[in-house]
């Protein structure tokens, strides 16, 4: 038997989106950016981000659907959803450009913004806005 589990801790790039499968059951999807910041061996200072659709089911689903904002930083526990090649989803930008995205099924999501301090994380900029070149 094989096991994976990713955990990852990010902030929110845009409000999250739920809908309902056809028997009624909720599922919310959240577009998460990990980033880090460090030295590069030439001395500059470099910054990094990953994007994350994660998807999130059940009561889970509807409680991020209430609570969570744009800004807001979350921490995910969950398992990656490999593409047809086995890695992240590969697709074409409108541009015509290839592009990638990593996939989580969420099982545990926690709340690490404390209540009322979301909407100023977004305004002092300290989330990543470079969502743009995603398909969610």
């Amino acid at each position: 038997m094989s096991f994976h589990t990713i955990i990852i801790v990010g902030n929110l790039g845009r409000d999250p989106e739920m809908r309902y499968t056809p028997t009624g059951q909720p599922v919310t999807t959240l577009s998460v950016a990990s980033s880090r910041r460090y030295t590069a061996p030439d001395g500059t200072v470099k910054d990094e981000t990953i994007w994350f659709r994660v998807t999130v089911w059940g009561k889970q689903a509807e409680n991020c659907n209430t609570y969570l904002k744009k800004g807001n930083k979350v921490l995910i526990e969950g398992r990656l959803v490999p593409g047809e090649n086995g890695g992240p989803r590969i697709w074409t930008r409108q541009d015509g450009t290839p592009g990638a995205s990593f996939e989580v099924n969420a099982a545990t999501i926690r709340f690490l913004t404390p209540k009322g301090e979301g909407e100023a994380a977004v305004a002092e900029g300290d989330i990543p806005t470079e969502e743009g070149d995603i398909p969610f």
